[in-house]
């Protein structure tokens, strides 16, 4: 018999963990306080053992919320403790909750120090409702992780059969299983059954081998994300510059603007050194990198949603505060 693969799952909660009143408690399952650690899982999705020899490894389980800075700088750190303490790993599956199962996918992506598959997956139903979509989607993603051709796409995240780039894939609905979605490329990939099938691959640049470190950090300089909407007035952008914010990001209407008021508070906050990146609200599409930025010191984020431009731009500001090389992070990751 044919060895079958090994892969690591990190389980850290989320909804892929929790146990409800009920089969038919879908909502309100986080009432019960309950969540599964990874070997627990693991045994009540016991066809996972028929796909990889799957070492379940705990870290803490709790709801993506509480998910940050802390948790990846550890991921990361424990992701190389495996690859070290297994030779033969095939790859890394990373339990998570949905919420944040996004921005932990991208800071990973932008910061592991090992060359093996990572694959983040969920769920948008408890393990113990009826008709969970918990199950099967853990068993895809130990395929996919355990997949050659998973090597060299960065971190992947594996939900409702479909494989997404962890860069570009958001969460879109709030209960819907087809909630991750790739807007603007559409997935890489989707793992039919056994088969694990790739159609195209990212471009832009991930780890390992990024200049992002974290593994002795402490904490990330602070950014924070400034929502326009109609008459936004720049309270907020004030607010975080008081705060001590070294960078902020703008959430701004589509195609990459904000109201008068707002743009001013933004420019004054690039003139005092803050580092300013204009990302849309939209979800979609490239903010062009106009004469109207560049005369407020404003950066483009590219087409990276707010909250992943935040990351990036909270790494970067680790390594320069230069805008030119600020500029050229953004146009590489």
């Amino acid at each position: 018999m044919t060895a079958l693969p090994k892969v690591a799952f990190i389980g850290t909660g989320g909804t892929l963990s929790s146990v409800g009143r009920d089969s038919l408690d879908i909502l309100d399952y986080t009432a019960t306080g309950e969540r599964l650690e990874a070997e627990e899982i693991l045994a009540r999705v016991p066809e996972t053992r028929a796909v990889a020899e799957v070492v379940p490894v705990r870290y803490r389980a709790v709801t993506s919320p509480g998910v940050g800075f802390s948790d990846w700088r550890a991921l990361v750190l424990l992701c190389e403790r495996l690859a070290r303490e297994h030779a033969d790993l095939a790859g890394i599956v990373i339990g998570h909750g949905t919420a944040t199962l996004e921005e932990t996918a991208y800071a990973l992506s932008l910061t592991l120090t090992v060359d093996l598959p990572v694959v983040l997956v969920g769920s948008q139903r408890p393990i113990s409702a009826l008709s969970s979509d918990a199950g099967l989607n853990l068993v895809a993603a130990l395929r996919t992780a355990a997949a050659p051709d998973s090597r060299g796409r960065g971190v992947l995240v594996v939900l409702n059969d479909e494989i997404q780039a962890a860069r570009e894939v958001t969460k879109t609905s709030v209960a819907r299983l087809q909630t991750f979605r790739t807007q603007d490329f559409g997935v890489l990939g989707q793992v039919d059954g056994p088969h694990v099938r790739y159609y195209r691959r990212p471009e832009r640049r991930h780890a390992p081998g990024t200049p992002f470190d974290i593994r002795s950090l402490d904490a990330l300089p602070r950014v924070d994300v400034s929502y326009a909407y109609a008459d936004a007035d720049g309270t907020a952008v004030r607010a975080f510059v008081q705060a001590g914010a070294q960078g902020i990001v703008s959430a701004g209407l589509a195609p990459g603007m904000t109201p008068p008021a707002e743009a001013e508070a933004l420019g004054a906050a690039a003139a005092a050194g803050v580092a300013v990146v204009q990302s849309t609200r939209a979800g979609s599409g490239v903010v062009p990198a106009t004469r109207r930025l560049a005369e407020l010191g404003i950066l483009s984020a590219d087409n990276l949603t707010p909250q992943k431009a935040r990351i990036l731009l909270a790494l970067a500001l680790t390594v320069t505060r230069d805008p030119v090389a600020l500029a050229e992070i953004f146009a590489a990751y």
